[in-house]
């Protein structure tokens, strides 16, 4: 498949791809938490990095490719094969990222996706020109869909799973996989058949050299190295916000905490001795829901257990699970605490919906009832604290 390629170029344009990958489902990431216009911008930026690490990858394996010494690039499919490559990949990530993400949205938004690959790499072959003709094999084009499709629909799902961390970094290498899979195969595929005349087959279009498009391709990689390491920088606002909201940070002092909520607060004036004495907030009734329809509500006494993804969080009901636009400590802090634990950094459960408990390793698992009956884990730090809720608080020494 690499015969004749040059190796170091493509391992670039596989890094490009990830790395591309990686800054657009980082921005993506933060769509759901991010209102009105920013939801907007953030959507964009994230489309117009994964176009651009897509495209990039794709001229990155042409640089690498044994191409004839006359070759051109035609200037008008180049750019029809990047605005493909940029209206897809906006559409597939608005898909995924609005609503509630079930398997027939993350399926279509995969088909698009890969088929939205596929051509721009077929638009952006047919931009070639030269004295030589191309011809494909047809049996590895449709390959190199199916690899650009399935892979695709694995870049989306371990995206979905967990928006940040490992998760992050899975999804932008499967990512960069499926792009450079595909492209790949494809030029398995592709033959160049010497025309007769010898004359260049371009139509007097306008045509760049290999040089120029080794400046751009350079100028893109630089742009997309540089939306990755600005991805990697923590963005001050959210760690604030976690510090104030999580009630279980360690290594947060309590009184840095009181000093960041003061900042943090709004103009409101403040209680004495901080709110010291007055009523604790009521627990909410019932919870917000996502769906493609808009936002829904369920009552907290159907709510079996609450589990966190990225800055969010999914609720199940005992049927199903539902995307909530809480996070996890906002969740515990609506929540009524008599009813409800949190047994797990990840998880919240309902203590009168545990069916059955049950040790696992250095922790335990339970068991929530309902329709579709589900296992929550039990951090090891937490099963006395789940015992004595359950009434199996061992007395044997009492």
């Amino acid at each position: 498949m690499f015969e004749g390629h040059d190796p170091y170029l493509v391992a670039l344009s596989v890094a490009v791809a990830s790395l591309g990958g990686y800054t657009g489902f980082a921005l993506a990431a933060r769509i759901r938490n991010t209102p009105g216009v920013s939801n907007r911008v953030l959507l964009a930026g994230a489309a117009a990095f994964l176009a651009v690490g897509i495209w990039t990858m794709h001229f990155v394996g042409m640089l690498a490719a044994p191409l004839p010494p006359d070759t051109v690039y035609l200037v008008l499919p180049t750019i029809i094969s990047f605005l493909i490559c940029a209206l897809v990949v906006g559409i597939s990530l608005f898909f995924v990222s609005i609503g509630e993400p079930r398997l027939r949205r993350v399926a279509s938004s995969a088909a698009l996706l890969g088929i939205g690959i596929a051509s721009m790499h077929y638009v952006g072959i047919h931009g070639l020109a030269g004295s030589f003709g191309i011809v494909h094999d047809q049996s590895m084009v449709l390959l190199s869909v199916v690899v650009a499709v399935v892979t695709a629909y694995g870049g989306l799902r371990a995206f979905l799973a967990q928006q940040e961390g490992v998760r992050l970094i899975v999804s932008s290498i499967v990512f960069g996989m499926a792009v450079s899979g595909m492209h790949y195969t494809a030029m398995l595929g592709m033959h160049f058949v010497p025309l007769t005349d010898g004359a260049h087959h371009h139509g007097g279009g306008l045509a760049a050299s290999q040089q120029v498009l080794s400046i751009v391709v350079a100028v893109l990689c630089f742009v997309i190295a540089a939306g990755f390491l600005l991805s990697l920088v923590p963005d001050q606002r959210r760690q604030t916000s976690a510090a104030v909201a999580d009630p279980v940070a360690p290594s947060v002092a309590p009184a840095a905490v009181e000093l960041v909520a003061a900042s943090a607060a709004s103009p409101r004036p403040m209680a004495p001795l901080g709110g010291l004495g007055q009523p604790p907030r009521a627990p909410v009734p019932r919870l917000p829901v996502e769906s493609a329809e808009g936002t829904h509500f369920i009552e907290a006494a159907n709510v079996r257990s609450i589990r966190a993804d990225a800055h969010y969080t999914r609720v199940h009901d005992g049927t199903r699970e539902r995307m909530c636009p809480w996070s996890i400590s906002e969740a515990e802090a609506q929540l009524d605490p008599s009813l409800f634990l949190r047994v797990h950094r990840s998880h919240i459960v309902a203590i009168p919906h545990v069916a059955l408990v049950r040790k696992e390793g250095d922790g335990a698992v339970l068991e929530l009832d309902g329709p579709s009956p589900h296992w929550v884990p039990v951090s090891r730090a937490k099963i006395a604290e789940v015992k004595a809720r359950l009434g199996l608080v061992n007395r044997r020494h009492a």
